[in-house]
């Protein structure tokens, strides 16, 4: 009898610990990062096997967008969980709504230790900013940075500063001889294993943000020269008529075969420096005892087409700019390996994290909970996905599957690609009899989407007309 009270008193009390036992969070964040760079995503050119570690630990999503894919817009659909224009950061330097309760506040409010290191891009025009006073949850911010691309960061005794200032005293983004205590990738990883060390047996949540692969194309020694003798594929999309070139992604003349095999070494290096990096993090918190309880997620915060269709960086609704890495380690609920290929976006973030996290979601979230998904249960869902321009005088909408991208802008015609026959989005397959059914389908749930989230672009009156035409309707 005794034995069976032990026994008794010992499956309560475990099952009480596991009730407490919390997850930390932990959001690793690149800039501008094209997804084809990571081993994980087919990458052959750079080696990254920290990456490759968590999503072969964890899961990866192969066709996760960025709501829209600039920075601070994409920032702010993660961490909120709503879409843009309800953040309202339809653009770039657009300062998030104070009464935004952001996934960090939530955790902060329930005890966990938070904080934030690196590019912020949420508090308007500052540059570089440091320590925003609105933090959103995030308490220790102190390296926190509102706007920019440096690449040299030192400490002081009064605080973090820019490690190169020109003749004119103004902070700018060169080397300046950046080396791996400096160098604005390597200096951000310390200061988050800082935070790791010192939120030891306590629940934390911090995100990362590191300004690299983003522009300027530099990066420290050794990784400048590694990729050097790289053989850089020249994407097909390169050489594309004029007749399959939508109007809102004009083909910049500039941008050759040779520019790309100019630019993508350094590109490679940043990601290669990122990647290692990473590495010291994820060792950090074996260390620590602490990845065995630890949500990690990376990301970036929208893609760089690196050549592709005749242009660079991002702001259209192309794979290369749109589609971004996503990959999720959950250790006890995420099974190793799991692959996820239905659409998601930011948006989806908060809600799935707070369903692995077991905390209620604050008012305003519009993404949907994914976490079945990545748990491999049965689950249904709506394969598809909704992402939308920066705010500006010619918008562009769009509606995504895993296979179909159908676009509606003020610029010209619709387009419909299907990634599944046609990868690098070469051909518009809008006005195949074949396409009618999907086109009248998928702008159904834009439609829907639209209203749902109060989406001014649907009023747009070019992309009105070519919704009505689409599904056979008159005003």
């Amino acid at each position: 009898m005794k034995k069976l009270m032990a026994t008794l008193m010992l499956t309560v009390v475990c099952q009480s610990f596991a009730i407490v036992k919390q997850y930390n969070v932990l959001v690793i964040q690149t800039d501008e990062h094209h997804f084809k760079t990571l081993g994980c995503y087919g990458g052959k050119i750079v080696k990254t096997p920290n990456i490759d570690w968590i999503a072969e630990n964890g899961a990866l999503a192969t066709s996760f967008y960025a709501t829209t894919p600039v920075c601070s817009p994409s920032r702010a659909s993660l961490i909120t969980g709503r879409y843009p224009q309800n953040t309202p950061v339809t653009n770039n330097n657009i300062r998030l709504d104070d009464n935004i309760v952001t996934f960090a506040e939530v955790l902060r409010s329930k005890g966990y230790k938070t904080g934030y290191s690196g590019k912020w891009h949420l508090d308007g025009i500052g540059k570089p900013q440091w320590q925003p006073k609105r933090n959103f949850g995030f308490s220790d911010n102190r390296y926190m940075f509102n706007r920019g691309h440096w690449k040299k960061f030192i400490t002081t005794k009064t605080g973090p500063q820019i490690g190169s200032i020109n003749k004119r005293g103004i902070p700018d983004y060169k080397l300046n001889g950046a080396n791996k205590k400096t160098f604005s990738t390597d200096w951000l990883a310390d200061r988050t294993i800082e935070f790791l060390n010192t939120n030891q047996g306590k629940p934390f949540c911090y995100m990362v943000s590191f300004p690299d692969p983003h522009g300027p194309n530099t990066v420290r020694e050794p990784y400048d020269t590694m990729y050097k003798n790289a053989e850089v594929p020249i994407p097909i999309s390169i050489n594309k008529p004029r007749s399959e070139t939508p109007n809102w992604a004009a083909a910049d003349p500039r941008i050759t075969a040779d520019t790309i095999r100019l630019i993508m070494p350094a590109y490679y290096g940043m990601v290669k420096c990122l990647d290692d990096n990473i590495g010291k993090i994820l060792e950090a918190l074996r260390k620590n005892n602490q990845i065995k309880n630890t949500i990690i997620v990376f990301t970036s915060d929208h893609g760089d087409l690196c050549g592709e269709h005749g242009r660079l960086n991002k702001g259209v609704p192309y794979e290369g700019s749109a589609r971004i890495p996503f990959v999720i380690y959950c250790p006890g609920k995420i099974p190793a390996g799991r692959v996820v290929n239905e659409a998601l976006s930011c948006v989806d973030f908060v809600p799935t994290l707070f369903s692995l996290t077991d905390d209620k979601l604050p008012k305003g979230v519009e993404g949907r909970d994914a976490s079945g998904l990545f748990q491999n249960k049965s689950t249904k869902w709506n394969d598809i996905a909704f992402l939308r321009s920066t705010s500006n005088s010619q918008p562009w909408l769009t509606v995504v599957t895993d296979r179909y991208k159908l676009i509606y802008s003020s610029l010209g015609k619709p387009w419909l690609y299907d990634l599944k026959n046609d990868p690098e989005e070469l051909h518009n397959t809008f006005n195949l009899s074949k396409s009618k059914s999907t086109i009248q389908k998928l702008t159904q749930h834009l439609m829907k989407y639209a209203k749902d989230s109060n989406d001014p672009y649907i009023k747009n009156k070019k992309i009105k007309s070519q919704i009505l035409q689409a599904l056979d309707e008159t005003e």
